[in-house]
């Protein structure tokens, strides 16, 4: 039942209007000297209106943005369960370390000899990855996981021209692969064939051989998969791909569950991309930073693009250009500088606090906590796999049939549990998913509470007649649910006064 207030407010959750709505002509927060007189060479494009900004003092301002900061959720405030995604802890010691001055000010364009720290750090941070991996080469430049993608597909295309085998126009990517993936290959000139799942969620490893041939390139397998399984027969499926000629790739971004435990280089992988923001710890939700470092066997290690650190006797130095002798055969260049140096400041500080036991633990905690959810909430969720799983477990929607309740209705009555809601309707391969990962910072208690919400929820559901409830969630967040079909036909995608001060104004809101 919800509670109605004469202001709107909930408690101390204020109601907030746009900036532009708080408008009072004549207040302002700062002041400015008058504009310096100049030449005009705008003639008759000078705009003489106003331009529409809101009047606010300096209090006002700073309760808007403080209050829709409040009205987010993060890592920071609770358990973020969001499958394939890992949501864990960050240390603040990493963020110490990357808001040291001397890594924070420093600039791609000082001269190298100034520099030799930071070229120092991105060279560890790449011996860290070629040593966990196994792999012979890693290009650290791609800015996240689908464009370390692109860098492996790349290296591979490359690798096949200088073969002169250019032919090979088709990558195979299983249903049960990051949807990324087939982007990745049809951005880089593929075409794309999928490949099956058997029942069980790992690759139909009979299909894959089936489609194989001179005219395939190279398979994208994500292992762990996106069904939270090991894909066991990744040995076997390296060897039929390197008889056919092609090149295995493997999407990294699972990462977090075999670190330390698995050397990828031992399963015949080629190529791998790996999140350092996820399996290393840099907050990475709403779009970013994130670091997508490709390691290459040594087939492929030749064509990694530039820009590359080399280290020359006792000193660091650059290779910037494709023609460089240095660069041997890259394919060239994937990104202005040398990637994303925040987040390889945070991870070197996470791989070097915790050590290669620590990162072992690490791995070995996110898949006991994920398979601690899993056992437990098969109480009540019906598990689409039988376990063991990774480092995330997927539930189908059997356990609402004849409720009139959807995974969507389920996920929005989480919210008002104060849960933020696991993935939805992913993997694809699974009707009605809902896809957890606990990861490796969440303590017993903590899935605990989680866990017996999820419970509490699916028997009210079972029970009969809540259907109608479940769809009006939730009820006690800032805002309700959208109506989303609505929202998609029709979507509102600019705020506009209802009488406009003037043209400048209007355009100032657009």
């Amino acid at each position: 039942m919800t509670v109605g207030t004469v202001s709107g407010n909930r408690g101390l959750q204020i109601e907030q209007l746009l900036i532009f709505e708080q408008n009072t002509k004549g207040d302002t927060a700062v002041d400015l000297p008058p504009a310096p007189k100049v030449k005009d060479r705008l003639g008759a494009m000078r705009n003489t209106d106003k331009i529409g900004l809101p009047g606010l003092s300096e209090p006002e301002v700073v309760r808007h943005y403080t209050r829709l900061s409040q009205k987010n959720y993060s890592i920071d405030t609770g358990f973020y369960p969001l499958g394939s995604c890992t949501m864990k802890h960050n240390p603040r010691l990493n963020e110490k370390m990357a808001r040291l001055p001397g890594f924070a000010e420093i600039h791609p364009f000082q001269p190298i000899s100034t520099i030799q720290g930071g070229f120092e750090l991105i060279d560890t941070c790449a011996s860290w990855l070629k040593e966990l991996t196994g792999m012979t080469a890693v290009a650290m430049s791609p800015a996240a996981g689908a464009h370390g993608e692109l860098c492996g597909l790349l290296c591979i295309r490359a690798a096949h021209v200088a073969n002169g085998q250019d032919n090979r126009r088709v990558v195979l990517v299983p249903e049960s692969a990051h949807g990324t993936n087939p982007a990745t290959a049809a951005l880089t000139g593929y075409a794309v064939e999928s490949v099956p799942a058997t029942e069980d969620g790992h690759v139909d490893v009979a299909a894959l051989k089936a489609k194989l041939g001179p005219h395939v390139a190279a398979v994208m397998i994500t292992n762990p998969n996106t069904c939270g399984l090991f894909e066991k027969d990744a040995i076997e499926i390296a060897a039929a791909v390197h008889e056919a000629g092609a090149y295995f790739y493997m999407d990294g971004a699972n990462f977090n569950a075999i670190v330390g435990r698995v050397k990828i280089a031992d399963l015949g992988v080629d190529a791998m991309h790996i999140n350092l923001h996820k399996t290393f710890s840099t907050p990475h939700g709403g779009g970013g930073p994130g670091a997508g470092p490709t390691v290459l066997s040594a087939k492929l290690a030749p064509f990694a693009p530039v820009p590359q650190v080399v280290k020359v006797g006792e000193k660091y130095d650059a290779v910037e250009l494709a023609g460089d002798k240095r660069a041997r055969q890259a394919f060239g260049r994937m990104k202005g500088f040398h990637g994303q140096f925040g987040v390889f400041v945070r991870a070197v500080s996470y791989m070097m606090a915790l050590g290669a036991d620590g990162l072992r633990q690490a791995s070995g905690d996110a898949v006991l906590n994920a398979n601690y959810v899993m056992a437990r909430l098969s109480e009540e969720l019906t598990p689409a796999f039988a376990g063991p799983c990774m480092h995330e477990c997927v539930f189908d929607d059997r356990f609402l049939k004849n409720t009139g309740v959807s995974t969507l209705d389920f996920a929005k009555a989480l919210i008002d549990e104060g849960f933020h809601p696991p993935t939805m309707y992913f993997p694809l391969v699974v009707h009605g998913a809902l896809l957890i990962e606990p990861t490796e910072t969440e303590s017993k208690a903590s899935l605990d509470q989680f866990i017996e919400a999820v419970l509490g929820l699916a028997r009210r559901a079972k029970e009969g007649n809540a259907a109608d409830d479940f769809r009006a969630r939730p009820l006690l967040a800032p805002r309700r649910r959208l109506d989303e079909t609505k929202a998609a036909r029709k979507p509102v995608l600019r705020w506009k006064p209802s009488e406009p001060e003037s043209n400048g104004a209007r355009q100032a809101a657009e």
